[in-house]
């Protein structure tokens, strides 16, 4: 058994951004929504659908890191971990999957601490970390395997990787990274290579969105494995994308263009999967009742709007949208598959995927490991000099879209 499960980073970083300049206040904002989404209580919801469905593998999406720090030279101090927070309540029953000392977790786009830019007050958090009621704060949300600890002596290779294609808010200076871990463990007597992944959700009018050009790299790079395949994660595309204009969209996702036809293949991450021959493994995706995606920022359901948008669209939960997936290929048969998290109490603003495989590929082939494509490397001075510049055209970017739309 297989789940997907996007953690949520725990605030609206599009609210937050309409508060530049004013950094500051954007990052407040930010902290207080986490607060107000508060992950010691939002787990419990977590654990409870995990121990229910007793998955032996779970692919992690917005694995957050909250990383904050006192002073402008001191070291950054981890506040909150959402992973290790999820896996200490799990009791020990599940670990990240690994293998010679490497972990399948791969970090993916982050803000960190910058001195009086993100400084945030909360005296509650502060006062016993640093002795003040203030810290500077940053994220990082990245892509997890969770295993049943008692699969540890099964795993047989771990990896991580990047895609070549970045959602670039300003060239070189303020770039979103993407990418995705895999491991390879013994499953029912074979092989099997899982993989968890987020593809980019940003997308610009006229262009082939990133996710879509991620999917075909994830595509190829899969394409040498013989063992069996399994691909969880949040594709950031549903099967209509690209949308008509006109369509209903709640969830602004990709609208029709000349580059982008509707229905275009190109330009549709789910449809390049399937394309290259991996089943979804459902459940269906065409259904409304399946959408997985449409809450609002502190979890109390879906906005009015977005509602009556779902009712129409034949969703009764809110849901406006299909996100969230596990593919299979190479010898692995679907038995069951369901959506987990579209009623409340809501652990998370994406609703989950769980699926139950049968393995049915011979042998026990371990393919060679995946390339890592490894990042650009930025200075953490460029990152901080024009990380105001960037927001601030990330902002204009939106309103654009909004406008658009």
């Amino acid at each position: 058994t297989v789940m997907s499960r996007n953690l949520y980073l725990g605030a609206d970083v599009g609210v937050a951004l309409q508060l530049i300049p004013n950094l500051p206040a954007a990052a407040q904002f930010m902290w207080k929504q986490v607060q107000e989404t508060d992950f010691s209580k939002r787990k419990a919801i977590l654990v409870e659908e995990i121990q229910s469905e007793s998955p032996d593998v779970i692919g992690l999406q917005e694995a957050t890191i909250w990383y904050c720090k006192a002073q402008p030279w001191s070291k950054k101090v981890e506040v909150f971990n959402f992973t290790n927070e999820l896996l200490d309540s799990l009791d020990g029953k599940y670990m990240i999957a690994e293998k010679g000392g490497v972990k399948a977790f791969n970090p993916g786009y982050s803000i960190g601490p910058i001195p009086y830019l993100t400084r945030v007050n909360d005296a509650k958090t502060f006062q016993p970390l640093f002795g003040q009621d203030h810290a500077d704060c940053g994220f990082q949300i990245g892509d997890a395997l969770l295993i049943k600890s008692e699969l540890k002596q099964y795993v047989n290779q771990v990896g991580n990787s990047e895609y070549d294609a970045v959602y670039k808010v300003v060239p070189t200076l303020m770039e979103i990274y993407r990418g995705y871990t895999w491991a390879d463990i013994t499953v029912q007597g074979a092989n099997v290579r899982f993989v968890s992944t987020h593809l980019e959700s940003l997308w610009d009018p006229n262009k082939v969105p990133k996710a879509a050009d991620q999917a075909r790299q994830l595509v190829k790079d899969l394409a040498s494995t013989k063992s069996p395949i399994v691909v969880i994660g949040d594709f950031n595309s549903d099967p209509r994308d690209p949308r008509q204009k006109g369509y209903p969209n709640p969830g602004e996702q990709p609208t029709a263009s000349k580059a982008c036809p509707a229905g275009s293949l190109q330009c549709n991450a789910y449809k390049i999967m399937r394309k290259a021959g991996f089943t979804d493994s459902g459940p269906d995706a065409s259904d409304p009742a399946t959408y997985s995606w449409g809450m609002d920022a502190l979890l109390t359901g879906p906005d009015p709007e977005r509602k009556k948008a779902a009712a129409k669209m034949g969703n009764k939960f809110g849901f406006t949208d299909r996100l969230d997936y596990i593919f299979v290929k190479n010898g692995v048969n679907v038995l069951t598959s369901k959506i987990i998290g579209q009623e409340p109490p809501y652990g998370t603003d994406h609703a989950g995927v769980v699926t139950s495989l049968v393995i049915t590929a011979q042998g026990s082939t371990v393919s060679n490991a995946l390339d890592s494509h490894a990042r650009f490397p930025i200075t953490f001075w460029q990152g901080v000099g024009f990380l105001l510049l960037a927001l601030i055209a990330w902002r204009i970017v939106r309103r654009i879209r909004k406008r658009r739309a």
